[in-house]
């Protein structure tokens, strides 16, 4: 029986799903006490001839696909959860890809005790090669574009709200619970939310290191984060407590921006105070900008990371508005 089981949701992944894969083979974990289990949602595309293939060259990892006629991420992570058979369970996803020491730190760190749920950092990465991927990704790793969102950028171990994906023994999900089918977003935080209320430790350590690959287009950001936005509230309905400060100012930012544009319809002056707004938001993002882009030397930068950072904020903030409504 394997020591370690590894959940994946997945949806048309067949561009990423063989580099997830052949980076969990390539850990330097033991291959017989690892068994992947992934969650497909009924994928239109080649994502499981993709697995097949990768099983046909490597036969001495155990893969195994279950149906997720549901669609949405946490049925898929219950689905992945019934069929294992670990005492570890290790959360990934289908576009990252865990460096090689990924599994033999978070195993490290639960035997260790540092926490009930232990977590690492994101290395975000562009996409594609065009500006736009490239500044999406930027802006992902950003604290202007995500606040104080530890994981996509810190260096210091330590006690989180959050961290991404997640590793755990089993025996948790008996003591809280397993993931919120009602929510089609924000699961990993409403189940990190309850090991805190349990009394639990959430753990974020900087040596646990994935790569992750950010959206290709602003379109793709724009929908990303407006489902962010508008199941964060569904969530906080829950949990009050847990609100944060990133995740006041986006709707707080778009509230004030509407009721101005509609007033300048008949005042001046708030005509004029939502240009000088919007004058200074741009140009605090392209000041935030100019240290990437001369690391990279691309001053295509300078318009690509603004534009990325204004729609995760502004598509967020009109997420949880429009959730507001509802």
């Amino acid at each position: 029986m394997p020591r370690l089981s590894i959940i994946v949701p997945c949806y048309n992944e067949e561009a990423t799903i063989q580099l997830l894969l052949k980076s969990i083979y390539d850990q330097t974990y033991p291959h017989p006490e690892i068994e992947v289990i992934l969650a497909d949602g009924m994928s239109t595309d080649q994502t499981r001839g993709q697995v097949a293939a990768f099983q046909r060259e490597y036969p001495d990892l155990q893969v195994k696909v279950v149906d997720n006629p549901k669609r949405i991420i946490p049925a898929a992570l219950n689905a992945a959860l019934a069929a294992a058979q670990g005492e570890f369970i290790i959360r990934l996803d289908g576009h990252c890809t865990p460096y090689p020491d990924y599994v033999k730190n978070s195993i490290a760190d639960l035997e260790q005790g540092k926490g009930d749920n232990v977590g690492g950092v994101w290395e975000i990465r562009p996409a594609g090669a065009g500006v736009i991927a490239r500044s999406i990704a930027a802006a992902a790793a950003h604290p202007f574009g995500v606040g104080d969102a530890l994981y996509r950028f810190t260096k210091s171990a330590g006690a989180v709200d959050t961290v991404p994906f997640g590793a755990f023994r089993r025996s948790l999900f008996d003591q809280v619970g397993k993931y919120d089918e009602s929510l089609l977003t924000n699961e990993d935080y409403e189940f990190n939310t309850r090991i805190r209320q349990h009394g639990g430790v959430v753990w974020l350590d900087p040596a646990i290191r994935s790569v992750y690959f950010a959206r290709a287009t602003l379109a793709a950001l724009a929908k990303q984060y407006w489902r962010y936005g508008f199941w964060k509230l569904r969530m906080l309905r829950r949990y009050p407590q847990t609100l944060r400060l990133r995740q006041a100012l986006p709707p707080l930012f778009v509230l004030g921006c509407a009721v101005l544009a509609l007033l300048a319809i008949l005042l001046n002056t708030a005509r004029w105070l939502l240009v000088i707004i919007l004058i200074l938001y741009f140009t605090l993002l392209v000041i935030g900008a100019l240290p990437v882009a001369y690391r990279q030397k691309d001053p295509r930068l300078l318009v690509g990371i603004p534009l990325a950072i204004a729609t995760m904020h502004s598509c967020w903030g009109a997420g949880f508005l429009r959730s507001l409504i509802d």
